[in-house]
């Protein structure tokens, strides 16, 4: 579905990537774990046009995708939630999703009704501004505008940060269940176990470059991503 390719990534004289490569398949949940500063929501912001790569290529259902514009990419198929949630403070909660689908044609209640079934708290609190909601509840939207675009990939960042632990299980359950209805999901995660949990791949970067990668299933038995990345003395 998702290839990347040699792909370099600088911000004048910084190189923040440098010639990463890895693959998405449809259907998959991939992680991409490394700690602060490693060039993770790089890779994610380069994946939705907000910094195009100036070596390498990107493809996505088996078009280039590497010069697509950050405005394109909804309308390939390809989602971002952004780390910090960025939604609109000052709009309702259902005004925030009604944006998600900005540029669809036609009708997208039957969306509008799928998204407060499976965010039931966000029905609750759809008259009410996003900036008043609690932060698991911005991330809920956050994700939920981001399905109303009917992506066949999603892009997240950071869903779990600085949520309550009961909030970060309901979080990934319900990434579980978005990838169960058909929409692939690349996850940018701190929280390695969860992440690798659910998973079915996973990527390890190190300053910008991919160091290691196998399955989520295998990476929670490496002693080197428990050491440095699940705080397990091995």
């Amino acid at each position: 579905m998702l290839n990347v390719s040699n792909a370099v990534v600088r911000y004048g004289a910084i190189t923040a990537l440098h010639g990463v490569s890895f693959n998405v398949e449809a259907g998959e949940i991939v992680t991409l774990l490394g700690a602060n500063g490693a060039g993770k929501t790089t890779t994610l912001r380069m994946l939705s046009g907000l910094h195009a790569p100036s070596e390498g290529s990107i493809t996505f259902e088996g078009r280039n995708i590497t010069a697509t514009k950050a405005h394109q990419f909804t309308s390939l198929g390809i989602s971002h939630v952004p780390e910090g949630r960025r939604i609109f403070p000052q709009m309702t909660v259902e005004e925030n999703l009604e944006m998600g689908a900005f540029g669809r044609r036609g009708s997208f209640s039957e969306d509008m009704e799928k998204m407060y079934a499976t965010f039931p708290i966000l029905k609750d609190r759809r008259k009410q501004m996003g900036g008043n909601l609690s932060g698991g509840e911005q991330q809920m939207l956050a994700i939920a505008r981001a399905l109303m675009g009917q992506p066949r990939l999603l892009l997240l960042d950071e869903p779990s940060m600085g949520l309550a632990p009961m909030i970060v299980e309901t979080i990934f359950r319900i990434i579980g269940e978005i990838r169960d209805s058909g929409t692939t999901v690349f996850l940018v995660e701190q929280n390695a176990a969860q992440a690798l949990r659910l998973a079915d791949r996973g990527y390890v970067m190190e300053n910008g470059r991919i160091v290691f990668s196998d399955s989520a299933a295998k990476l929670l038995t490496d002693e080197r991503v428990r050491a440095v990345y699940l705080g397990e003395a091995v």
